[in-house]
């Protein structure tokens, strides 16, 4: 909470100082005015003392609060709002609630060692799913690394992408056995640099080697993304140079979600620090906190003997003459339909929100978080963007629709050649598509197409069925036994692993030509 606090201290600034210039009238006039109620009583001439005292209306009553102490009050407040304190940037809805994070898992022979049960990947595994899902919508991606660094996951909102491609990961998957962290560091920060804004670096490892520690304690002087170490061994093991590193924040693995809620807290300062440093993203104007502290004081002059008439005149006429901006913040319970939204983002009513925002961008992605993925797809497919096209595809892959995001994700690539996130999904749709045509043919008896159980057809699309001999008179006329579900996740982790190595062993081919 203090780190909350001092980073809001240190950010305060007003976003119209002009209306402070207010406050000297204001303070003139109270004290013109309290001087002539508060003076002294004149002493009667022509009459006793007591006399004068018992006839004075008001006599004895304690006059320390009068009328213009609570107008002035007001006033100052209504004038401070017009300023627009402010202490935080408007965050885009676009982007998560906190910093987007890379996750960088060892993937090492040392991380196989079974002093926390099953053993110390699998741990590591299952705790980076449940930080996933304790950032639901957050931007998380996914690198692994051994001799050698490989991106698993490029940053997502959605943990689908690379949850079973995490399951997959072994040190048998990896092309070169080893601790290469500094290469993971640098694919990771690479990463990041695609995103809006800056994030974090979470390293799940064992153990740091003395080899890397250079290149960590130089990324700690920068000043860039903050690298948080979760250690995946048991109290009291050996982590190796993690205590070289300054300033390093280290969270031990628990059994409980203490480590993650610190993970958590470290992330969370990193997205305020990268959105007070936005100089893209507007303040956010605080000023209604003020209007809501004033009008209990308004409501005091409804009582007989506070009632000010020129104070409200005078109400009323700053109010045509106010900032349109202020004015719509007072008319408008203090909000612009899209701020509105933005109230609704946050409290996850989606619906809601989609309703309200107006910025076709925010609609379509409040779209997209409702599950109405055909109107988001729609809305996106009007814009011309990079980030629209992208957009579309996925909200085309979540509604099934696999051919239409493929071409959104080509047409993003077409608006721009860089775009990682996008070359990322359209490989996964379309080996999608190619799993699901696959399944379907395999699966297919003809009864659909019309095509009788006794014909044979061939299938050659894309060299299917091409130089295959079949004896129908040697089958038999009941199907093959359908795999269980044990049977059918073992298949696919083990495709998704050789799918993997295949993938990290081109990459290192790649890396090695000149």
């Amino acid at each position: 909470m203090m780190d909350v606090f001092w980073d809001a201290v240190s950010a305060f600034r007003f976003l119209r100082p002009a209306f402070l210039g207010l406050l000297l009238p204001i303070g003139l006039l109270w004290w013109a005015i309290r001087h002539q109620l508060v003076k002294p009583d004149q002493p009667t001439r022509g009459m006793a003392p007591h006399l004068a005292r018992a006839l004075t209306v008001g006599a004895g009553k304690d006059r320390r609060f009068v009328p213009i102490d609570g107008v002035a009050i007001c006033l100052i407040l209504l004038s401070l709002a017009a300023a627009g304190p402010s202490w935080t940037r408007v965050p885009n809805p676009l982007l998560a609630k906190t910093a987007p994070m890379v996750v960088v898992l060892e993937v090492s022979r040392s991380m196989e060692a079974p002093d926390l049960p099953p053993n110390r990947l699998e741990r590591a595994k299952f705790k980076i799913l449940d930080l996933v899902e304790a950032r639901a919508g957050a931007r998380t991606g996914l690198i692994a690394y051994g001799g050698t660094a490989h991106q698993v996951a490029p940053l997502t909102e959605d943990p689908n992408v690379f949850r079973v491609m995490l399951e997959a990961l072994s040190p048998a998957v990896m092309p070169t056995p080893g601790e290469n962290a500094t290469d993971a560091l640098k694919l990771a920060k690479t990463a990041l640099q695609s995103s809006q804004t800056p994030g974090a670096i979470l390293f799940v490892l064992d153990a740091l080697d003395a080899n890397d520690a250079a290149a960590f304690t130089a990324d700690a002087q920068t000043g860039d993304a903050p690298v948080i170490f979760l250690v995946a061994a048991p109290k009291g093991a050996a982590t190796g140079a993690l205590a070289q590193i300054p300033g390093a924040t280290v969270v031990p693995l628990s059994a409980d979600d203490s480590d993650i809620k610190a993970i958590e807290r470290a992330t969370a300062s990193a997205y305020r620090a990268a959105l007070l440093e936005d100089e893209r993203l507007e303040w956010e104007d605080r000023g209604w906190v003020l209007g809501w502290l004033a009008m209990p004081l308004l409501l005091i002059w409804f009582r007989r003997g506070w009632t000010m008439r020129w104070a409200v005149v005078a109400l009323l006429l700053g109010g045509t003459v106010a900032p349109s901006s202020a004015r719509a913040d007072v008319l408008d319970w203090f909000f612009t339909p899209d701020q509105r939204g933005m109230i609704a983002m946050r409290d996850k009513n989606y619906s809601d929100a989609a309703k309200r925002f107006q910025h076709p961008m925010w609609r379509g992605y409040a779209l997209l978080k409702s599950g109405d993925y055909e109107e988001a797809a729609d809305l996106y497919a009007r814009i011309d963007t990079p980030e629209a096209a992208f957009a579309e595809g996925l909200a085309r892959m979540r509604n099934r629709q696999y051919r239409p995001a493929i071409a959104a994700y080509e047409r993003a690539l077409t608006l721009r050649p860089d775009y990682a996130e996008a070359e990322w999904n359209l490989q996964v749709s379309r080996a999608v598509l190619e799993y699901v045509e696959s399944a379907r043919e395999a699966g297919d008896t003809g009864e659909e197409t019309g095509v009788g159980a006794d014909d044979v057809v061939f299938d050659n699309e894309a060299n299917r069925g091409a130089e295959t001999d079949t004896d129908f008179s040697e089958q038999e006329d009941t199907p093959p036994p359908m795999q269980t579900a044990e049977q059918w996740m073992r298949s696919v982790d083990t495709d998704m692993g050789d799918f993997l190595r295949a993938r990290f062993v081109q990459e290192n081919a790649t890396r090695d030509q000149p």
